[in-house]
């Protein structure tokens, strides 16, 4: 319950307070396993959340995790990702948490989750596009992230979570975390604690259309910006390559999962012709971002709006793939007899917050995990289903660190110093960095997006809708800086008037303070 108090000179004039051990924002699979982790070490933990959705209720294809006793092995999804990663994974990163993964897939099955079983007591596998081996686990077919978030929401029910609180700065002194400042129906308030998780998940908001939950709008990067920490790789924002096409929708679009590739749909254009073939030897199992742009380049070769996932040939699609089918029903669709149509669209962000594989950034007491982090797992190119494995392990990490540091720390009262922002409009925006930023982009567009971005006006955090406008307008302004910064074509990055790769540029770039600030390095 909200505590009311006389605003003093620690304060900035704010509405209410509240003290807490670690403060979690945001309630996907990275949040809540790091909130339960902190919660059974005994700290006091409070969980933020501004929307009911998140990403990880909507991730269709399943979980990528080396099984023991099977023909997989750690080496082999080290080796897959380290290929998708195009180069600027961290090997060391990548090993850590791939081994860890059948411990935290076992430690979710504690707290209720169920998989698909291809026999009682042992779990179904699928193959997805990049991965050498069948080492996706799935729950019921294609609903994977609705079981992960159903069995996370239940071990969780009996912590502090607070519905409709919007995160608006991480407050700190020079060196450490002090607590965050939020809104709420109650007003403008402070929760001061030595330990905060960054868990806001992805940016797909930035584009007009997206497989992202409408809260996905880049707050944690903006956030992260605006307290001087640390961004890397933020030019790679991954496009699914098939997302449910709908010449009358924008927002989050459902997104066709490539698990169905996996089990034999192919892509055709409209003449029915293959997209990828001769693309890679991978075909239409390729990893994410050579499928997407082979999508886009025959799109602009042939001016078609869509082209089609044929999964005609998909045994039983309807029972194995209920939530596709039942989008595609929606869209008047019947995937077991017409093709369907897809484009690619928003997916997930490979880059991101700053951080070590225990989730720490360069300043104490200041974690971050799940999308919203940059761990060096996914490079330039993120491999398909390992999304949920790094939330379920680094979130679980991330947890158990903010704890032991608010264990061995005292958080002074946060001081609230008031900042202007500036946004850009909306639509306006997104129209921008769907023309110009999306999956090719070059130097001219890049350029046309800056310019637009700097016509934003100042605007006060009054409403979440202003918060987010102002967080999207930061962090495409990020996107663009890190685009125009890397001349090479690499991974999800694709730039048309750079269309190879450099070797030159096989690092990782990392931004510091908002582009107009502080440049690129």
């Amino acid at each position: 319950m909200t505590r009311r108090f006389a605003c003093g000179v620690n304060t900035g004039g704010v509405d209410w307070q509240q003290r807490a051990d670690v403060v979690v924002i945001g309630t996907g699979v990275a949040g809540l396993a790091a909130a339960l982790t902190a919660h059974r070490m005994g700290r006091r933990t409070v969980i933020v959340s501004k929307a009911p959705d998140t990403a990880t209720f909507y991730a269709q294809g399943g979980i990528a995790v080396v099984l023991p006793d099977t023909d997989d092995s750690v080496d082999a999804h080290v080796r897959d990702t380290l290929a998708a990663g195009a180069g600027l994974c961290d090997a060391d990163a990548v090993r850590s948490i791939v081994a860890d993964g059948h411990r935290a897939v076992v430690d979710l099955v504690h707290d209720g989750a169920r998989f698909d079983e291809s026999a009682p007591g042992q779990w179904a596998l699928t193959r997805e596009g990049g991965h050498s081996r069948r080492r996706i686990i799935h729950a019921g077919g294609d609903a994977t992230g609705a079981e992960v978030q159903r069995a996370l929401d239940h071990a969780a029910a009996t912590l502090d979570i607070r519905r409709n609180h919007v995160a608006l700065q991480i407050l700190h002194d020079d060196s450490a975390v002090t607590g965050v400042l939020v809104r709420n129906a109650d007003g403008l308030g402070v929760v001061h604690a030595p330990s905060v998780i960054l868990a806001t998940g992805g940016l797909g908001h930035l584009y007009g259309a997206t497989t992202n939950p409408e809260g996905s709008t880049g707050d944690g990067i903006a956030l992260a910006l605006w307290a001087g920490i640390g961004i890397t790789d933020l030019e790679f924002i991954q496009f699914h390559p098939t997302m449910l096409f709908d010449r009358t929708a924008s927002g989050r679009r459902p997104l066709i999962t490539e698990a169905l590739r996996g089990e034999g749909a192919v892509l055709r254009d409209a003449r029915g012709d293959s997209v990828t073939a001769g693309v890679h030897p991978l075909g239409d199992l390729a990893p994410r971002d050579v499928v997407a742009a082979a999508i886009e380049e025959r799109l602009r070769a042939t001016g078609d709006e869509c082209v089609f996932l044929d999964a005609r040939s998909v045994d039983h699609v309807a029972q194995r793939f209920p939530t596709v089918t039942a989008a595609c029903r929606a869209a008047g669709i019947d995937p077991a007899r017409q093709p369907i149509p897809v484009v690619p669209g928003a997916h997930y962000s490979c880059g991101g917050v700053h951080t070590d594989v225990y989730g720490r950034t360069e300043m104490a007491g200041l974690f971050a995990a799940g999308e919203v982090a940059r761990t060096g797992m996914h490079g330039a190119n993120r491999l398909a289903s390992n999304s949920l494995l790094e939330g379920l392990v680094v979130g679980g990490r991330a947890g158990r660190a903010a704890a032991q540091h608010a264990t061995a720390s005292a958080a002074p009262m946060a001081k609230v110093e008031r900042r202007h922002h500036d946004a850009v409009d909306r639509q306006v925006l997104q129209a921008a960095m769907t023309r110009w930023a999306s999956v090719v982009r070059d130097a001219d567009g890049l350029q046309d997006l800056t310019d637009t971005l700097g016509q934003a006006t100042v605007r006060p955090m009054a409403s979440r809708a202003d918060a987010e406008d102002i967080a999207l307008t930061a962090t495409a302004r990020a996107v663009a800086a890190a685009a125009l910064a890397r001349t090479e074509s690499r991974g999800c990055h694709h730039r048309g008037d750079h269309p190879g790769i450099d070797e030159a540029q096989a690092s990782s770039r990392t931004l510091h303070g908002e582009p107009a600030v502080v440049g690129v390095r």
